[in-house]
């Protein structure tokens, strides 16, 4: 992932900024900072997203929860961060999970989703593995999955009691892994990462 930097025109870009460039870049915000997404993601990425996402929203159905797929917007509002001339941080997880329809809207979903999943490249490693996992926790992410296609492995994530993830739990392509929001979703890996083939 290139190297995060402040927004050119402005040093700190917002929500409102992130909208105006939205549709000609492809970029997040974190903490202000312009995250530029290069480059788009390749099959691989997408076939195990679409894996993913189609057993996550087979699931669903007319259950109390939405799943939202990449580029849908996830704002991450600090306290008093309340207008989009204010809302410093914006994600585009590749799948993000909402348990609370209210908190979704027709521009994206504001504060944390319930489970955020992400889908390693060589590119975006640095930011997954470390600024969103400690975006995510800051902000309560329920659950947090980094998928890594190359070394075919799922890192967890879940929220303790103090409010931190803690460390992962690591499974294989040949684990079956439950949702922890969901246990009654089991995810069978080997089909996940075998949809790459």
């Amino acid at each position: 992932m290139a190297r995060p930097k402040k927004d050119k025109n402005s040093g700190i870009l917002n929500y409102k900024g992130f909208l105006e460039r939205a549709d000609s870049e492809r970029l997040e915000i974190i903490d202000g900072v312009a995250c530029p997404l290069l480059p788009p993601p390749g099959k691989i990425h997408q076939k195990i997203l679409l894996a993913l996402a189609v057993k996550f929203f087979s699931f669903l159905g007319k259950k109390e929860a939405d799943m939202y797929i990449s580029p849908f917007h996830v704002r991450l509002p600090k306290e008093g961060e309340d207008t989009a001339e204010k809302i410093s941080t914006v994600v585009r997880p590749d799948i993000s999970v909402v348990c609370d329809s209210k908190r979704v809207d027709d521009l994206g979903i504001v504060g944390a989703p319930d489970l955020i999943i992400e889908i390693v490249s060589p590119s975006s490693a640095s930011q997954d593995y470390i600024r969103k996992l400690a975006l995510y926790e800051r902000h309560k992410v329920r659950e947090y999955w980094i998928v890594h296609p190359g070394d075919k492995i799922v890192m967890v994530y879940k929220i303790r009691e103090d409010g931190t993830y803690g460390k992962s739990e690591i499974y294989s392509e040949i684990d079956v892994t439950k949702v922890g929001i969901f246990s009654s979703l089991p995810i069978n890996l080997r089909e996940i990462f075998g949809s790459e083939i």
